[in-house]
C-alpha cells in the first residue's frame, strides 16, 4: 500500500497532511500509531516548507506514505538546495534551536534517513512489536527535552 500528496509550501496545508495520514493509518490497521507518526511526519514537513523551500509557495513538498516490513513510513521531499544532516540529530543544546525537529523525529521514528543530499528524509515506524523498553526511553528523552524547553 503507498500513497503520494504533494503540497505547497505554506503551513495552512499542514492539517492536510495529517487527515491524509490519519486515514492512511486507519487503512492500515494502525490508528492507534497515528500520534506518533504524525508528530514526526508534520515537523519533517514543517522542516520542508521552512528550511528547504524557505517558505517559497512556488516551490512543493511532496509526501509518499507507505507500509514496509512490518510497519509504515512517511518520505518528505522538499525542492531546496539541502543540508548537512550528519550534523544533527542530537539533543540541542540550551541555548541552541537549530535540529530541534530532526531530534524530535529521531526520537519517534524507528529509523530516520536522509538523501538526495538532505532534501529528503524517510521516517519508518515499526508497528508490529515494539520493544516497549524502546517505548519508554522514547518518551522520557522527549519529556526530559521539553522540560528544558519550558524552563
Amino acid at each position: 500500500m503507498k500513497e503520494t500528496l504533494i503540497i505547497q509550501s505554506d503551513m495552512s496545508n499542514l492539517p492536510m497532511v495529517e487527515e491524509r495520514l490519519f486515514h492512511f493509518c486507519r487503512e492500515c490497521n494502525v490508528g492507534n500509531y497515528y500520534s506518533t507518526v504524525s508528530f514526526a511526519a508534520v515537523q519533517a514537513v514543517k522542516n520542508a516548507i521552512v528550511h528547504g523551500n524557505h517558505e517559497e509557495a512556488d516551490k512543493k513538498v511532496s509526501l509518499e506514505f507507505g507500509t514496509c516490513r512490518g510497519g509504515l513510513y512517511v518520505e518528505v521531499t522538499d525542492e531546496g538546495e539541502g543540508f548537512d544532516y550528519a550534523r544533527y540529530g542530537q539533543l540541542p543544546s540550551d541555548d541552541e534551536k537549530c535540529g530541534e525537529g530532526i531530534f524530535v523525529m529521531k526520537s519517534l521514528a524507528d529509523c530516520m534517513t536522509f538523501s538526495d543530499g538532505g532534501r529528503q528524509v524517510r521516517l519508518e515506524f515499526a508497528v508490529n512489536g515494539i520493544d516497549p523498553a524502546d517505548a519508554l526511553e522514547r518518551v522520557s528523552v522527549l519529556q526530559a527535552h521539553f522540560a528544558l524547553v519550558a524552563a
